[in-house]
């Protein structure tokens, strides 16, 4: 009876400790608006150390674009030096040949030569040949210091262009080193996600982009009159091309520098769409808003090329109807968006 008493007291005593350590649970629980709100942060964050990224690759590509330019310029320049030299040991050779001349002659001048001449017309005759002679070893002194001239400024350029090329190769390989430091710090935040939450994230992401979409329609952005309308709407020959072209790759995985076939970035997407219509483009995003000529958003057609955010670290083609295609981020693939989807810094047409 005794051990009965025992054995429930012991029961009841375990299971008043329980009941607050449950309630203390029930009010640890975060809940669904808590859990939400975190990952409206984590979105925020994962889109930020995306958007660092692609700041960073725009700086890589250009770096690299600089340093295939600045390479191919010592490639000439090399060749350059190389003529130069050969044409400076073949003057030498003819300067040898003239001194030769000179020495089985005797040592003696031309001139003296001829005063030792007692023929009144061999003297006319060695007279003019002497002056040709006079003449041509001038042209010759003077055309070696030409290309000796010539020979050292070739020299000096290459050693500036040189310097040049190594200066955008460590600032390729810095903004690599960013660039992974930015994409392996948002995956490493994306792993952390449970699969549920990461389906979650994705839907966010969509809604906020349909959002921002129909705000810039009911804006009125895209809405035209009179001789505006006529000026936009329709692609020309090479816009249509860029278009099929950049259409053409729906599917396929963002990668940053890529420039396909089988996958892209942002900018190496537009550069190589255009290139298939018959221009050639800078190869970034930000070179890109900055040399091509620019339009109102109101009179975009098919093929201009929308660029995002303010430091233009974003680009994509102008489908009509108030969509666009990219290639949007890593672990994205080529796709249509919303053209109001992002921040949009201005619009850029390459066949204006």
């Amino acid at each position: 009876m005794n051990r009965r008493r025992s054995a429930v007291s012991a029961i009841a005593l375990v299971c008043a400790l329980a009941v607050p350590a449950l309630h203390g649970q029930a009010y640890a629980d975060p809940g669904p608006p808590r859990s939400e709100q975190r990952l409206q942060e984590v979105r925020g964050e994962i889109d930020a150390l995306y958007r660092r990224a692609a700041a960073a690759t725009d700086a890589y590509n250009l770096a690299e674009e600089r340093a295939e330019e600045q390479s191919s310029e010592v490639e000439e320049l090399a060749e350059e030096i190389v003529k130069g030299e050969k044409r400076i040991e073949r003057l030498k050779k003819r300067v040898g040949a003239e001194a030769s001349a000179r020495y089985r002659s005797g040592g003696l001048p031309p001139e003296a030569h001829l005063m030792l001449s007692n023929d009144p017309q061999h003297f006319l005759d060695g007279a003019s040949r002497i002056l040709e002679g006079q003449q041509a070893a001038e042209s010759l002194i003077v055309e070696l210091s030409r290309a000796q001239v010539d020979l050292e400024a070739y020299t000096q350029d290459a050693t500036t262009q040189w310097k040049k090329l190594e200066s955008h190769r460590k600032k390729k390989e810095a903004a690599k080193k960013e660039i992974k430091k930015q994409i392996s710090a948002a995956e490493k935040l994306e792993a952390t996600l449970e699969k549920e939450e990461r389906a979650r994230l994705l839907k966010m992401e969509q809604e906020a982009q349909r959002a921002a979409q129909t705000a810039w329609l009911d804006s009125g952005a895209l809405k035209t009159t009179g001789d505006a309308a006529a000026r936009g709407g329709k692609a020309t020959r090479d816009g249509e091309a860029a278009v099929a072209y950049a259409l053409a790759q729906i599917g396929k995985p963002y990668v940053w520098g890529a420039e396909g076939p089988g996958s892209f970035d942002c900018s190496g997407l537009t550069s190589q769409a255009w290139r298939a219509g018959g221009r050639a483009i800078p190869r970034t995003s930000q070179e890109q808003w900055r040399q091509l000529p620019r339009v109102d958003v109101k009179d975009m057609r098919p093929g201009d090329l929308i660029v995002y955010f303010d430091d233009a670290s974003h680009i994509g083609m102008y489908l009509g109807d108030g969509t666009m295609v990219h290639a949007p981020r890593p672990g994205r693939d080529v796709t249509v968006a919303g053209a109001g989807s992002m921040p949009i810094l201005g619009v850029v047409r390459p066949d204006k």
